[in-house]
């Protein structure tokens, strides 16, 4: 699907620290970017350590001693503002960031699209209060205590306009190294509050979060919201699905059996079916196959 050109036209961003991500993973998910992408990628993985078997295509960049630090590497994930550091990325493309565990089989390249200015950052929605006009005004009018939130499972920016991102998070760490100051506590929450002015969601006919798109308290409503029309339309063009939260993770999907249920944290219900999945069902067992992670 890649044009003609072999020149990259925007960079696809991946971090990975630690063994939680086994090398096979990290191609997967770069030979499908590549395949269904019409614009060509370059790809640049953050990491903290060689990764034998890696594509050559997949050019790395050694994690600064910084964003290492324990604190930055807990379950808010602010080691992940890494991408926004000075001197990590290069500066003359645009890139979109996505996490490891996201299944991609669509055009990436789609959601360049979102850019409506050189400081636009685009992440999922996760929050009531909407990205635009009605967060940026309750952000300016609260002083900053309420703004949309999003999830950065998959992010949209440009390098060479986003280093403010990091270096005001390295201002407040030294300030506040415990995160008292709530807008640290994870990297997608911070991202939203010291961005607020530019954010910008993804749209959920691009790019889904499992839990939320296939997950919920009651499992009759997982079988009726499958025969919905425009969530049938709506799932049958995203690009990807990502596989965010503390349960919903591709070793656990492929053990389950036929009408297995999972519960995650937030007692939303998987229910692993045909029925209530639809064609995600076989979706994740083919892009997963015969990978071990």
């Amino acid at each position: 699907m890649m044009s003609a050109s072999s020149d990259p036209q925007w960079q696809c961003v991946l971090v990975c620290w630690g063994e939680k991500y086994d090398v096979q993973i990290i191609n997967r998910l770069a030979q499908s970017i590549a395949k269904n992408s019409l614009l060509p990628p370059r790809f640049v993985l953050i990491t903290d350590r060689e990764h034998p078997g890696l594509l050559d295509s997949i050019n790395t960049v050694q994690f600064p001693d910084y964003w290492l630090q324990a604190p930055l590497r807990r379950s808010g994930c602010q080691a992940k503002l890494v991408m926004f550091d000075e001197g990590i990325l290069p500066t003359d493309l645009p890139a979109v960031y996505i996490d490891l565990d996201t299944i991609v089989t669509g055009d990436v390249s789609r959601l360049l699209r979102l850019f409506d200015g050189p400081r636009t950052v685009a992440i999922l929605p996760s929050a009531i209060i909407p990205f635009g006009f009605i967060g940026r005004w309750l952000s300016r009018v609260t002083q900053g205590r309420r703004y949309a939130r999003g999830n950065s499972s998959v992010v949209v920016f440009h390098p060479a306009h986003c280093h403010f991102i990091a270096r005001e998070f390295k201002r407040l760490f030294a300030q506040h190294p415990a995160f008292e100051f709530r807008p640290m506590v994870a990297d997608e929450r911070f991202i939203s509050w010291v961005a607020q002015p530019h954010m910008r969601a993804v749209p959920k006919r691009d790019v889904a979060k499992f839990p939320g798109e296939y997950m919920f308290y009651w499992t009759a409503w997982l079988y009726i919201k499958a025969l919905l029309p425009w969530v049938r339309h709506r799932r049958a063009r995203q690009l990807a699905v990502t596989l965010n939260g503390l349960v919903v993770k591709p070793d656990m999907l492929l053990a389950l059996q036929e009408g297995e249920i999972v519960v995650d944290e937030k007692n939303r219900k998987l229910v692993w079916s045909q029925r209530t999945l639809g064609p995600m069902k076989q979706t994740v067992l083919n892009y997963y196959a015969g990978i071990r992670n």
